[in-house]
């Protein structure tokens, strides 16, 4: 399956995020969404997610026939937040209960929710817990659990892994490295080294362009050095200026 990207714009006032960008996602790969802080990456996410329009252009999922829909369900979607979106009044074990229960049809693996619970790391203990009483690494996993229940086609990640303990973040590389066969998976970060140890490409939002780095480069020594060179203001402003002359 393929998330294709083609000549969207997007604009804020006088910000302007995307300009003709485009890009073509893969399952099979990890991608590394990489950007300055107000470059458009949550923007991005939120566009992928039907959460917000496009001024233009357009965003389309392929179906199993390699056919192109650009009126795909917003539930095909997984979006990780930074800030975990839970309902606080329910526990951890009623709401992926209720979340499993108002989506049966398209369950594909049928487990408990505290079987789902254990699975992320989350303790028995915790399972009748308030979720207002969850840590923020545990309302993350929560929320990262819902895609995998359901098996989301897309799974969008907005600066994964942040709040986790090691154990917990190692567990959690392992979850999500083990859903890119069948899952496009793009993630975004400021932390270099989890784009490393991660991402099988890196995708560049600068300058209002997607702009995939050369692979070869992820395991580079000057892997750090030179993502900051590609992120400087200069680095593909001439080319934007090409194209719109």
């Amino acid at each position: 399956m393929k998330l294709i990207l083609e000549k969207i714009n997007k604009k804020f006032a006088e910000k302007t995020l995307f300009t003709d960008a485009s890009f073509t996602f893969e399952t099979g790969k990890i991608y590394g969404l990489l950007g300055r802080n107000g470059a458009g990456k949550t923007t991005l996410f939120n566009c992928i997610s039907k959460n917000m329009s496009l001024d233009s252009g357009q965003i389309a999922l392929t179906d199993e026939t390699g056919e192109a829909h650009q009126d795909y369900d917003n539930t095909e979607i997984g979006f990780i937040y930074t800030q975990p979106i839970l309902p606080n009044f329910m526990t951890a074990v009623e709401f992926v209960q209720f979340f499993i229960d108002i989506n049966s049809t398209r369950l594909v693996t049928q487990k408990t929710a505290s079987d789902y619970l254990i699975a992320v790391g989350i303790q028995e203990i915790d399972h009748n817990k308030l979720l207002k009483d969850f840590s923020h690494g545990m309302k993350n996993k929560v929320q990262m659990l819902i895609s995998v229940i359901t098996e989301t086609p897309v799974l969008l990640l907005d600066e994964p892994l942040t709040s986790f303990d090691v154990i917990a973040a190692h567990d959690m590389k392992k979850l999500i490295l083990s859903l890119k066969k069948d899952t496009v998976i793009i993630f975004s970060t400021h932390i270099l080294q989890l784009a490393q140890d991660m991402c099988d490409e890196i995708i560049l939002l600068h300058n209002e362009k997607l702009t995939a780095v050369n692979p070869e480069m992820i395991h580079d020594k000057n892997f750090e050095s030179e993502i900051i060179e590609l992120l400087s203001d200069n680095y593909g402003v001439a080319d934007k200026e090409t194209a719109h002359e």
